[in-house]
Order: C-alpha cells, then structure tokens, then sequence
C-alpha cells in the first residue's frame, strides 16, 4: 500500500514550532568575535568609501552650475576623478577584506563543528545519520560566507549612504523625498515580510541534503553488497528521490526569491519615473533648478543601492540562518565530557594496594534503556535492513531483534565481577546484552540504574580520559581508518617505535601484510581498509590493541573472522600479553572461552549463570544447550 500524498506546502506558509532551533544575528557574534580587528578596518573603509560617494553628486552639480554660469571646471572634474578613484580603491580592497574573513569564518565554523562533534556523547550518534553531521559541517557552514560578503558586514557604509542620500535629497526638495519615501517603503515592507519564510525553506533545504549525503554515503559504503545483491537501480532510486526533495525545497526558496529579488529593481523604477515627472514640472514651474535636479536624481541612485544591497543581505543572511540554527543545534549540545570534572574531583585511580584488592571490573545490579532516539534510528535502520534483504528474497525475520524497543530495558539486574589478572567470559545468544556491557565499561553509555565500577570506583566517578587509558576495547566490528598500517597501530600509541609496531604486527599473524609491501608500515589500507581482507582487519584492531597494553583488555568477538590457524595464533598472543592483565571477552564459539577463569552467562538482558565451564555445564541449561551445539560436551 502507497504511502499517502505529503501535502505540498506552500511557499508563503508561516514558520511551524516543528521547524527545529532557530538562529539569530546573535548566534553570528561568536563566530565573528575572532576577526572583529579586520570588521572594524572594512567598517572605517565604509565610512571613507561613503564620504567619497556622497561627495560625487555635490561636485556633480556644482559642475553644472559651472557650466550655467560660463566659470573654467578644470578643479571640479580633477575633483571628481579624484573622488571616483578613491571610491573604487576603497571598494576593491574592502572586497578582498570581506571574501577574506568570510573564508576564514568557515573554516574556524568547521573547526568549531569539528571539535564538538568528535566529543558529543555516542548516544548522538548513534541517533544521528553520519551524512548529516558530515552535511552541518560542510554545506551548512558554507552558507555562512554569503553573511559577510553580500553586505552585513559593509552596512556602516551603506547605512551612512542612505542617511547622507536621503538628508541631502530632503534639503534639495522634501517634497519629492516623501513621494520617494512612500515608493520604497512598501518595497521594504514587502522583503520583512517574505524574508522569514526564506529562513524556514533554508532550514529545510539542509535537513533534506543532510539526508541526501547520509544516503549517498550508505551507498557508497555498502557499494560491494549492493552490486552483489543486484540492487544498485533501486538504490539509485533510492539516493535520487533524496536528491529530488532537496531540489523541491529549494524549488520553494527560488520561488520566494523570485519575489524578492525584483523588489529593489520596481522601487528604482518607480521612484525614478515619479522623480523625472514631479520633478520636470517642478523645473518646468521654476521650484526646482535643473542642477538640483540632476544631483537629487544622483542621490536617488545612492538612496536606493543601499537597499538594493540591503534585499541581497536579507536573502543571504535569512538562507545563513536557517543553516546556522542547524550548526548551532549541533553547538548546544552537551560534550561527552562535560561533567567530567565535577563527578571526578577528588577520586585518584591508581594501582595502590588498596586499589588492587578491588575487582577490576565489577558489575552491581546494573539496568539500562538505550535513549528513545537511539531507539528510533534503529528501527529505521533495521527497517531499511529488511526491505533490502526481502528484495533479493532473504527471510527478513533472520535480522536479529534485540528487543529494544522504547523503553525497555536491555539489562536488568546484571551483576558479576572480574578479579584482578582474570580472563572473564562473557555468552549467550545475540540479543542478550553482552556488548552492552562493554559499551558501559568503556562509558559510551551510563548505566540507568546500579553501578558499574572499575578498579572498586563507580565509571561515572572517573575521567573518562583517564579510564579509557586504563582500557582496550575491540569491538565486534572494529572499523579500520583509512591510512596506513601504522596510522591504525597508532591511533592509542602515538609513540610506539616501528620496532614495537612491527612485533605486534607479527605477533598476530601480520607480518605478511608487511613483507607484502615495500613501503612497510607506510603502506595504505585503503578507505575503509577495503585493501585488507576482513580477518586481517580484525588482527590489525586486535594488534593495535595489544600494543597500547593496558591493563584491562575488552574484547568483543574478536576472533569471530579468523580461522582456525590464526585463532590459535591470536590466543597465543592475548595469551602473551594478557599476563597480569584483566580480560573480558564476548564470544559465541565457547571453543575459545572455555579455559577462562569465569564465565558469565547472559539471556535476554539477566546474567542466568556464573562459573567455569564444567560448573555452568552442570548447573545452566542455556550454556549446556550452546556447549551441546557446538560439540563441547
């Protein structure tokens, strides 16, 4: 069944409460208060700039008057070539001022952007699509350019223009000033009251390319399985629908636009026709001189390109705005971090004796509920998941259903603890909660109810710096940076030798992929490590890891790409380096946890069993069924 018809909104509507944060010229000050040395020289060029321009109409018509009376005018037109050299110095080198500091507003917007996206909490994003905070910090931030170079930051001299314009049009003749002043009113009426709706379509017009950048880069991401699946029509169906939505709404801003933007054209017009007719008559009856005329008419032309640059900023701060309410959207949100300070003040973790009688890990009647927005975009994902498996006819009921729906709990009540030194075990079917639990070691989340401690201090006590300086973690995935060999190796040991990258690298069955290549450590793995082959990604994550030799390593199916020769060969080298270390690892062949010192047994969210492998075989129906699957009893 066909989705019904989205009602076409038009292009007049009223801003909805739905439209998201809003921005304000006052949201701009930050971003400008770096380069405010260069606003104020651009600023007091306007004013010079102004000066000289005011100054041509005057000369102007003392030129004429010149002429009338017979008198030489070898001064006056010096005076005005003077005047209109200096005015286009000044306008050359404030343009090169704007497009400079515009330049440089993006780029410190981005750093910005930059520094808090890579510190929000990963509850963000794991709410959020990749392709639209990539989208904040490129196209958004572009649209803050137009701010400063089509006239917000020149608007001292144009202001000065169009009051020195208009005091000068009023001592010429008030009665032609109020015939002007009524025409170009109603056009500046006109731009404040479509200005607003621009803000909102621009608004929505990112929303839509933020979406448009998370599609393409799915795409892109997953372009080997898409092919294989013989799915890339749809997908490029899928991606251009997201295309032609942005199209549409910015169909919307070029409507309003087109209104806009004609204002200034009519008004010049129409004040110019009112000023050639009142004004000859009044030449004609002998109020008005003929010199006067003509510089009135000058001042006209000064009066109305300040507003004529007045609608072009309205245009571009308006469409600036709606993207900055997304950059500041992003700007307000809380740093992973940003508590820190006060929950860890005072507490020292350190490996004292009586830090060391504490277990390194301790798990204390724990409860968590993954965010209802986490939620929501997993739903979305897994639903995009199952229309793509049922299109090349996969049983969509095999994706796996964690049970996560708004609200519920993922764990309830789980307590364990893993000693000092101790290799601990975690299993279960998927879906149990086990990579939630290290997900809360490592504080990408914080445990809704009970505590999880390290070294005997609850997480939520400690710098999260710190603690994860005290931690390894490989997740189930573990994503490889595109770089070299060593540029992965070193993402937690920025200071390992080559030396040292290069024993780990071999003590994980890697040595290979460095004998493979000339350039060694330097060698690229390409965007995404696509040049690797999935097990020797997973040996890399593993490697980099074991070099950072902390002194609790989580692992979570860490081994579940390898096979059988280089399992082995990465059981001996955990083996090497977790002496005197504690680990907990997820696994799901319980081959390779059997040895540990304690095992714990999650279903469903409940640790339903603690022990060693004989003990759970004996006591745990759920591990007794999992060691009978897979052979071990």
């Amino acid at each position: 069944m066909s989705a019904p018809a989205t009602p076409r909104r038009s292009p007049f509507a009223r801003p909805s409460k739905d439209d998201g944060p809003r921005a304000s010229l006052r949201h701009l000050l930050p971003f400008l208060a770096d380069h405010r040395g260069t606003l104020v020289a651009v600023a007091l060029l306007s004013v010079v700039g102004a000066v000289t321009t005011l100054a041509q109409p005057l000369v102007v018509q003392q030129v004429i008057a010149e002429v009338q009376s017979g008198t030489g005018l070898g001064p006056l037109v010096w005076a005005i070539v003077a005047l209109v050299v200096v005015t286009s110095l000044i306008s050359g080198y404030q343009h090169y001022l704007l497009q400079r500091t515009g330049t440089a507003v993006v780029a410190s917007s981005r750093r910005r952007l930059i520094a808090r996206i890579l510190r929000l909490p990963i509850a963000e994003f794991d709410a959020r699509r990749t392709g639209d905070l990539v989208s904040r910090v490129g196209t958004d931030t572009t649209l803050l350019y137009a701010v400063l170079t089509q006239g917000l930051a020149d608007a001292v001299g144009n202001a000065l223009i169009f009051l020195g314009a208009l005091i000068a049009m009023a001592v010429i003749d008030p009665v032609l000033l109020l015939l002007i002043v009524l025409v170009l009113g109603a056009s500046i009426g006109a731009v404040v009251v479509l200005s607003g709706r621009i803000r909102v379509a621009t608004r929505a017009q990112q929303a839509k390319v933020g979406e448009l950048a998370s599609g393409v880069e799915r795409a892109i991401g997953s372009i080997r399985t898409v092919r294989a699946a013989g799915a890339t029509e749809r997908e490029t169906a899928s991606v251009t629908r997201l295309a032609d939505e942005a199209y549409g709404v910015g169909v919307r801003i070029a409507k309003v636009s087109a209104l806009v933007v004609p204002v200034a054209g009519i008004a010049l017009q129409v004040s110019l026709l009112v000023v050639l007719g009142v004004g000859g008559l009044r030449v004609a009856s002998g109020e008005l001189g003929i010199a006067s005329l003509v510089a009135f008419i000058m001042f006209l032309f000064l009066l109305v390109a300040p507003l004529g640059t007045f609608v072009g900023a309205i245009l571009s701060v308006n469409q600036a705005l709606g993207a900055l309410g997304r950059i500041q959207e992003v700007l307000d949100l809380p740093t992973e971090d940003a508590d820190d300070a006060q929950r860890a003040a005072g507490v020292v973790v350190d490996d004292t004796d009586a830090a060391a009688s504490a277990p390194a890990v301790e798990f204390r009647d724990v409860h968590f509920s993954y965010p209802d927005a986490v939620v929501a975009t997993r739903r979305r994902a897994e639903g995009e998941a199952r229309r793509a498996l049922a299109s090349v006819r996969v049983d969509a009921s095999a994706i796996e259903d964690d049970g996560d729906e708004a609200g519920a709990q993922v764990l309830r009540g789980v307590s364990f603890r893993a000693p000092r030194g101790s290799r601990v075990a975690l299993v279960g079917p998927s879906g149990a909660g086990k990579s939630t639990t290290l997900a809360l070691i490592e504080r990408f989340y914080d445990a809704t109810g009970g505590a999880v401690l390290v070294d005997g201090v609850d997480v939520r006590l400690h710098d999260r710096t710190a603690l994860r300086a005290r931690l390894g973690y490989v997740e189930q995935d573990a994503p490889t940076l595109a770089g070299s060999i060593g540029d992965n190796l070193r993402l937690a040991s920025p200071d390992a030798t080559d030396e040292a990258c290069e024993a780990v690298l071999r003590a994980v069955n890697l040595g290979d992929v460095l004998d493979r290549s000339p350039e060694g450590l330097d060698a690229q793995v390409g965007e995404a490590g696509v040049m690797l082959s999935g097990g020797e990604r997973q040996r890399l994550a593993i490697a980099r890891a074991l070099l950072a030799a902390p002194p609790i390593l989580l692992l979570d199916e860490s081994t579940s790409s390898l096979d059988g020769l280089n399992e082995q060969r990465m059981r001996e080298a955990i083996d090497a380096v977790a002496t005197g270390r504690t680990l907990v690892v997820i696994a799901h062949r319980l081959s390779t946890v059997v040895d540990s010192d304690l095992i714990v047994v999650m279903d469903r969210g409940e640790v339903v069993g603690v022990g060693t492998h004989s003990e759970l075989v004996a006591s745990t129906p759920l591990y007794r069924d999992l060691a009978k699957h897979q052979l071990l009893v």
